[in-house]
């Protein structure tokens, strides 16, 4: 088979083949090619030792040099070159204490974890395919190369890849290596937080987050996320629901932000959609009440959710933006909007304009989940609610105190004293406006606040 890479990746191994060393193209960006997909990054595999690839090329760093990667500067772009190698004892489940070079491609790709990313490519020699790479993608399997009990004990964030790569590709994890997967889960604990959050995002922006279930059924999410197991354990009895809190969570997730293909979000929003749907409902289980009338029910969830969401992606290490965004539309994720121009207002002022658009997309993906005989009056509503919200945008209404016709300092020049009382003064001219949006004038304002006595 033969395909077009790059004319840079070519050109580094024509220059490393000149200088009488095997080159290829190695691991994910071959399986992408096989795929038909665009790799997003080319990794290039080499009989070269470091010092040697240094010597060829003009420009390089020293990133990974310990274990034989050398990266190579072409212009503005880098391309990562690493020396055959064999990976000694792995001590932590995660890092070999030390590796060694090898002149044999056979063993460098005989180290690596899953069989559909053991494959390497030159222009010259095609496809190299020692382990059966291609026939798995053929058939759509997740196996690893050699003994999976082996791989996952060298490197336990490899059971997290496997249910990644399945969820990525949807694929089927091969069952030698879901076996193993059940038996090594505890491995996990070993695995930084850091390293688990980038798996788990992959997993959850993936076109097949229902995956998040094979967490659960491998006893994986028993390690790193229990709340997962509480969630698919706990029964919902509620005529608004058929599932339980686990399955509700998965096909909300399943629906909210769409199909990558769509692009109807960015990358950062689609992020934050698909963790806020994971853990809208965290607390359910901690919650859970059998009501008088014969019905579950799960009373402050929302708010309790909110708190356990942020302790989770801190514990996750998560970027601050990423983390407030999320606790916030868990928060929220449960309101019922009042369908009128000035319940739409209220909304926006409490929740923020800049939420408005996710939280209905939130709020579309949580009704989905819900149980299908009682959600077209919902789905109506959500739609009434949008429709609102857009009006109220061409209206250009104000919701917000930095959309008030009227700041501190012109109260200030109007003779009103500074401190908390101007605060509480600002606020009460805001609920005005928000009750009457044409009032949102300075002389109007400035009038209403002198009538008012805090």
């Amino acid at each position: 088979m033969k395909f077009q890479i790059p004319e840079k990746v070519r050109h580094i191994i024509g220059k490393l083949h000149d200088n009488g060393f095997e080159a290829y193209a190695v691991g994910g960006c071959v399986r992408d090619l096989v795929l038909g997909k665009e790799p997003e990054d080319w990794d290039i595999t080499t009989s070269a030792k470091p010092r040697e690839v240094k010597r060829i090329f003009r420009r390089t760093v020293d990133t990974g040099i310990i274990h034989g990667t050398v990266t190579v500067l072409l212009d503005k772009d880098q391309y990562e070159v690493t020396t055959y190698r064999l990976d000694g004892i792995y001590e932590d489940n995660r890092h070999p204490k030390e590796v060694s070079f090898t002149s044999k491609l056979e063993e460098d790709l005989r180290r690596r974890d899953f069989t559909i990313n053991a494959m390497a490519y030159n222009p010259d020699k095609g496809i190299i395919d020692l382990f059966g790479g291609m026939e798995d993608i053929n058939k759509a399997i997740i196996r690893c190369v050699g003994d999976p009990s082996e791989r996952f004990e060298e490197d336990a964030l490899r059971i997290l890849r496997a249910v990644r790569f399945s969820a990525q590709l949807g694929f089927k994890i091969e069952e030698d290596t879901k076996t193993a997967i059940k038996v090594k889960a505890n491995l996990l604990k070993n695995i930084s937080a850091e390293r688990i959050r980038i798996e788990l995002t992959k997993l959850l922006v993936s076109d097949n987050p229902d995956r998040l279930r094979t967490l659960y059924e491998l006893g994986i999410s028993k390690v790193i996320l229990p709340e997962l197991d509480k969630m698919m354990e706990t029964p919902q009895k509620n005529i608004h629901h058929a599932y339980s809190v686990g399955e509700h969570t998965i096909k909300a997730v399943s629906v909210v932000a769409g199909k990558s293909s769509e692009k109807r979000w960015s990358d950062r929003e689609r992020c934050i959609l698909r963790w806020t749907m994971f853990l809208h409902d965290i607390e359910k289980p901690n919650t859970i009440t059998m009501g008088t009338d014969g019905q579950n029910h799960f009373y402050g969830h929302q708010e309790k959710g909110a708190k356990t969401a942020k302790q989770i992606l801190k514990d996750l290490k998560f970027d601050n933006d990423t983390l407030e965004a999320v606790v916030h539309l868990v928060r929220w994720h449960d309101y019922r909007f009042v369908l009128s121009p000035k319940g739409i207002r209220r909304a926006a002022s409490k929740i923020g304009k800049e939420y408005m658009d996710l939280l209905f997309e939130v709020n579309y993906a949580d009704t989905s989940g819900k149980n299908p005989k009682n959600n077209k009056e919902k789905f109506q509503q959500l739609e009434e609610a949008k429709r609102l919200y857009k009006l109220m945008l061409i209206n250009n209404e104000c919701v917000s105190l930095k959309e008030l016709d009227i700041s501190g300092k012109d109260l200030i020049a109007a003779g009103f004293k500074p401190g908390k009382k101007m605060g509480l003064l600002l606020n009460h001219l805001l609920d005005a406006v928000i009750e009457d949006p044409t009032i949102n004038k300075k002389e109007i304002l400035l009038n209403i606040a002198k009538d008012i006595n805090i």
